[in-house]
């Protein structure tokens, strides 16, 4: 695969913004693809990412997918995972042979594009934190390189993506067992994305709040117990330490939910709390109650918000 590919990103969030800019600035031709917004004109836009110690900036174009009768490059989903069912029809005549990579939050969040033939699918599970600061400008934290994997699709294709993709601020891998990598974020997504909003604080509350610690522990041994129906084979002490280190990589951050509730949008939680919460009643082994309540409150709290 060349390396001159166009990347298309689609997703104006701040993932997609972060990533964008750190393409463009290692050499890439990259363009942000609005997935709900149809028959805009494109344009360009100056994006800024503020890191640790540097920020970046880059000219960046913006469009949208109905501007585009076919495309020939890499199709990098960055928007929230509860619009795939409408995205993958969307897309279905115009890349259904373009690999595609998920960058999104959530389990079997790829499905409707299985079910519709797509030949190139690959999974990323993002460690990184990022937040908005302005509107052309975003915060981003790395907690390290970001593992991807083949859903469907093969290794080779798998290796040369990872080497487009892969810079110095924001760092990729090939990872050959993604199920085991995707339950483990899931699992840690379950306990920031319910817990952090209802208590309204940052991702840091976790290694500073040890009865906080302890709620995460609960949610994180009920979700193992699932994980485990299908084959996932985690300790809880693997998942507790990797909350603890995103914790402490991103203390003072808010976790995507609770930017969702805050800026009244609509959350991921269906991918998440509720995902996990199905995959048990599959199994019809195991039960998930405060996972699932975390998740209902989360949803009412995000209701009440519009």
């Amino acid at each position: 695969m060349e390396l001159t590919k166009h990347l298309y990103i689609i997703g104006n969030g701040v993932i997609a913004k972060a990533l964008a800019v750190a393409l463009a600035s290692n050499g890439r031709k990259v363009t942000i693809l609005r997935g709900s917004t149809d028959e805009q004109p494109a344009y360009v836009e100056n994006i800024e990412v503020e890191m640790q110690d540097a920020t970046l900036q880059a000219d960046i174009m913006i469009s949208a997918i109905s501007n585009y009768t076919e495309f020939d490059g890499i199709l990098l989903l960055t928007n929230k995972s509860f619009g795939n069912e409408k995205l993958a029809e969307k897309l279905k005549l115009k890349a259904k042979q373009s690999p595609i990579i998920f960058l999104q939050n959530g389990l079997n969040i790829e499905k409707r594009f299985v079910d519709l033939g797509f030949t190139a699918l690959y999974r990323c599970v993002l460690l990184a934190t990022s937040q908005s600061i302005t509107k052309n400008k975003v915060r981003l934290r790395p907690v390290a390189p970001s593992p991807v994997g083949v859903i469907k699709g093969s290794t080779e294709e798998l290796n040369s993506i990872v080497e487009m993709l892969n810079t110095a601020v924001f760092s990729f891998r090939s990872e050959a067992d993604i199920q085991t990598v995707i339950w483990k974020k899931v699992i840690s997504n379950c306990v920031f994305n319910s817990i952090c909003p209802l208590l309204e604080v940052d991702n840091g509350v976790f290694h500073r709040n040890d009865a906080v610690l302890q709620i995460a522990k609960t949610v994180i041994e009920e979700c193992l117990a699932v994980a485990k129906e299908y084959g996932i084979l985690l300790t809880t002490e693997d998942v507790l330490q990797n909350v603890l280190s995103i914790s402490k990589m991103s203390d003072g951050q808010k976790i995507s939910t609770y930017q969702d509730i805050l800026n009244k949008r609509e959350t991921e939680i269906e991918a998440l709390n509720f995902a996990v919460a199905k995959a048990a009643s599959r199994s019809g082994k195991v039960n998930v109650p405060v996972t699932v309540l975390l998740g209902e409150l989360i949803k009412i709290k995000s209701e009440l918000s519009y």
